[in-house]
């Protein structure tokens, strides 16, 4: 029985970076690239979107600073719609992408993999914040990008494997414990499941992007059980008798997504 939220001192948030979710058409349905992380570093072990870290090259002095502005309940609600989840309400969400982010996109997209995804080609699809935790603590803008169609070449100094997978696949993989992935990765294979082309799926991206601002649910020996977002009713208020749910339950295989409706 889950018993409390994470009580940790909020450490700040000292970054940004960049997701892209390189999609590609295949006989049997809707594809994306996994990359396997080495063992050692962030994510170590895990398979991920290619992605990272927006470097202070990624600024130009044209960037203005992302503006923020309140989000109303009605664009909340079709933004979790979009995505199949419950209508997440955060404080703010940011008007635009901040270019140094489209920026950062391309350019891990063409370390990581060799492939030069068009800045203009990217489709915003969720924004994270990451839980208290997480020691490094980064807002990760997610991206939807259609496959460009170059020569696959995966950094050898960052990963060990890569594939394109179904996102029902993945997730059958995960589940299996084949494959190991983190809630941010699972919940967009989750997303893309119900898409059946790249097309399909770039038009079903939401709008705004969905955001998700993460917490962890901790039962009473300290075990991580779930990681809750906003439209949950223990989001936040471990005590809650409410039954609304928007969670991932994740303390053992299969995980399972739990929303409300």
């Amino acid at each position: 029985m889950a018993a409390d939220l994470d009580q940790t001192p909020e450490p700040p948030i000292v970054g940004e970076a960049a997701t892209v979710v390189v999609l590609r058409d295949a006989p049997a349905g809707l594809e994306v690239l996994l990359l396997e992380r080495l063992s050692t570093g962030s994510f170590g072990g895990a398979w991920a979107f290619p992605g990272g870290r927006v470097d202070p090259e990624d600024a130009g002095p044209e960037d203005p600073q992302p503006e923020e502005a309140p989000r109303s309940e009605d664009s909340a609600h079709d933004a979790g719609a979009s995505l199949g989840a419950s209508p997440a309400v955060p404080l703010a969400v940011p008007l635009a992408v901040p270019l140094r982010v489209r920026r950062a996109a391309v350019r891990e997209t063409r370390e990581e993999t060799g492939l030069v995804v068009p800045q203009d080609s990217l489709v915003p699809f969720s924004r994270w914040v990451p839980p208290l935790r997480v020691t490094k603590r980064l807002i990760t803008w997610f991206f939807l990008a259609p496959d460009p169609a170059g020569e696959l070449s995966v950094s050898a100094d960052e990963h060990v494997d890569s594939a394109w997978l179904p996102p029902a696949e993945a997730l059958r993989l995960h589940a299996a414990g084949e494959l190991q992935l983190f809630p941010p990765t699972w919940i967009t294979l989750d997303a893309l499941g119900g898409a059946f082309s790249v097309a399909e799926a770039l038009a079903a991206a939401p709008r705004p992007p969905k955001e998700f601002e993460s917490f962890q649910l901790s039962g009473a020996d300290g075990r991580l059980e779930a990681v809750l977002w906003a439209g949950d009713a223990q989001y936040g208020d471990p005590a809650a008798k409410g039954g609304a749910r928007h969670r991932l339950w994740i303390n053992s295989l299969p995980w399972r997504l739990e929303r409300s409706t």
